[in-house]
């Protein structure tokens, strides 16, 4: 597989929300309880959770992941005319268990049985990536839980992308980065990764300088794609 575009690669990197929990499975739980605005509530979390993360970085701003979370919601809420500090409570508190995408749990064992290294990296709080992936199984299934928390910086800032590489203490050519979010591999491809993007809304390509080395539909696809370890 010389010419595999991952031949070369020694870790496979996550990101965390969007690519292995899905975000949207936290309003899902209390749709009952939110009524027909919860899809709105959901799209509107999610799009000023990533908002504030640039926002804060350009700003110099920085305050966690959790804190951000909590901030995005307190926005959709009242955006559509939502108090309900109960609700808020239980959405926040869902974040830490978030639903695992259908495929995610036997991909990652797959890939960690050939012998490869595994690790997440996310601009997510330590605390909540550990919470959610305890509560889905695979917390064991990684080398390295690798967040921005002492960096204090978020996602697509190249200082991100250099945590895996310091941590893994591998070459960026030596790393496969997955991800879901469009804007998150054209950082990554720009750092040197090779690059996966999990495209499971078949939206378009950003129009940033890097693109994908492969486009996904769902993390299983990668199986095909990915060479054993050599033995050493």
């Amino acid at each position: 597989m010389s010419d595999n575009v991952f031949s070369s690669c020694r870790a496979f990197v996550f990101d965390a929300y969007g690519t292995l929990f899905d975000v949207g499975s936290a309003v899902d739980r209390f749709k009952g309880s939110i009524g027909d605005e919860s899809d709105k509530l959901s799209s509107l979390w999610r799009q000023k959770q990533l908002e504030y993360t640039w926002l804060r970085s350009l700003m110099g701003d920085f305050t966690d992941f959790w804190s951000v979370t909590g901030d995005a919601l307190d926005y959709a809420m009242a955006a559509i005319g939502k108090k309900d500090p109960a609700l808020r409570a239980k959405l926040m508190e869902t974040y830490l268990s978030l639903d695992t995408f259908p495929e995610v749990v036997e991909t990652l064992k797959s890939l960690k049985a050939q012998g490869h290294k595994l690790a997440i990296l996310s601009n997510g709080a330590k605390h909540m990536l550990i919470s959610a992936a305890k509560s889905s199984g695979i917390l064991t299934l990684f080398d390295q839980i690798i967040c921005v928390d002492d960096l204090k910086t978020y996602k697509p800032h190249p200082d991100v992308y250099q945590l895996a590489v310091d941590q893994l203490e591998l070459s960026p050519a030596e790393i496969s980065f997955q991800s879901s979010n469009g804007w998150d591999i054209a950082g990554a491809g720009h750092f040197g990764f090779r690059t996966a993007w999990i495209n499971r809304s078949h939206l378009p390509m950003e129009r940033l300088s890097h693109t994908a080395d492969v486009v996904l539909q769902g993390l299983d696809e990668l199986l095909p794609l990915v060479a054993l370890p050599e033995k050493a």
